[in-house]
């Protein structure tokens, strides 16, 4: 029996078929901003500042990514985008947070 095939869709996260343009950006952000975050948080102490904006900056974007993701794929990425995030913020955090002393001592 002959089935119709379904064209691929342009997007890897989407498994409905459709482009999902936002959906995938904020991914492809979240993503980015927790690597960012995760890495300079863990290896480059003297970087708190950037592993700390980056983790709050991508654990806010990756909120919202959730929020309005459609796809399972897209919401898999997101939370892994989520928790490198949030280790990074935290990370950047117990290394001297988001101003790091340029505020009042």
């Amino acid at each position: 029996m002959a089935q119709a095939m379904r064209p691929n869709s342009s997007s890897l996260f989407a498994t409905d078929g459709k482009p999902h343009p936002l959906q995938d950006t904020l991914v492809v952000v979240t993503l980015v901003l927790g690597l960012l975050a995760f890495i300079t948080g863990l290896l480059f102490h003297s970087l708190h500042l950037l592993s700390s904006w980056a983790g709050l900056v991508g654990i806010l974007t990756g909120a919202y990514g959730m929020f309005i993701s459609i796809t399972t794929r897209e919401r898999f990425v997101v939370i892994i985008g989520l928790g490198a995030s949030a280790v990074g913020f935290f990370l950047g955090m117990a290394h001297g947070g988001l101003f790091g002393g340029l505020l009042g001592r």
